[in-house]
């Protein structure tokens, strides 16, 4: 077996309607509704399920809960654009800007939480 690259991966989140409006308003991901008016957000090539906590599609996780997330997402838009539309949004930088090692290299990254309190890492690789 030889895995090529993640097509989605899954957010168990406390509200649907403020995790799409948080990744969609500061990330610039769209909202698609599929299958039984399931949704999720997608950007690129993937995409991110959302199940509603406490009422998870299945199969999911063992533990799916809010808040237990921490992943990467790169951008092609430079670092410095990336922070000041954070601040647009009041969302705080916990760490960051610093350089980092991502899946194919060095990257250069900010950390915030989302609105569940997911660690959501968003790197640039160098030109």
């Amino acid at each position: 077996m030889r895995i090529t690259h993640v097509d989605h991966f899954v957010l168990t989140v406390k509200s649907i309607p403020d995790t799409v409006a948080f990744y969609c308003d500061v990330l610039g991901m769209s909202q698609v509704t599929f299958g039984q008016g399931r949704v999720a957000l997608t950007f690129g090539s993937q995409k991110i399920n959302l199940h509603p906590a406490g009422n998870e599609y299945a199969p999911k996780a063992t533990v799916a809960q809010p808040g237990s997330q921490d992943f990467c997402l790169i951008t092609d838009t430079p670092l410095a654009v990336v922070i000041d539309e954070l601040a647009l949004h009041d969302v705080v930088i916990i760490e960051g800007p610093g350089p980092r090692t991502g899946a194919t290299g060095p990257i250069e990254s900010v950390y915030f939480r989302d609105p569940d309190g997911n660690l959501v890492e968003v790197s640039n690789y160098p030109a």
